[in-house]
């Protein structure tokens, strides 16, 4: 007999204007996004919205793929959603876009609300 897992998935704003939050996500800054967000893909799915991230670097992407790793180990989905035109195109040249973007990372959850929350 097969069973089926619930699991709440919760969406992440990454929001502009406010101090603790990013506007890059740079070598000097994914440490922060890391500490915030790596606990929470431990215990659930985490969609994270990046539409106020309008630059992105290696660093940055380095730990957008530490936290994919850490959410599939832990057996649950990460994804990014909303991302600016620049930051779809960077991972769309290093192929993550097909892994991270949340139109194909994420399968609908029939468990009940979804929670939404602000990150950093």
């Amino acid at each position: 007999m097969n069973s089926i897992k619930c699991v709440e998935e919760i969406t992440l704003n990454v929001e502009a204007g406010k101090p603790s939050q990013l506007t890059e996500l740079v070598r000097g800054t994914e440490h922060l996004l890391l500490e915030e967000i790596t606990p929470l893909v431990e215990r659930q799915s985490v969609s994270l919205n990046l539409t106020s991230v309008e630059r992105i670097d290696a660093a940055g992407i380095a730990a957008l793929i530490s936290l994919y790793r850490t959410a599939s180990e832990s057996g649950h989905r990460f994804s990014i959603s909303s991302a600016s035109p620049h930051v779809v195109e960077l991972l769309a040249l290093v192929g993550l876009d097909r892994i991270l973007m949340s139109h194909n990372a994420k399968q609908p959850s029939h468990c009940g609300a979804r929670l939404a929350q602000n990150a950093a």
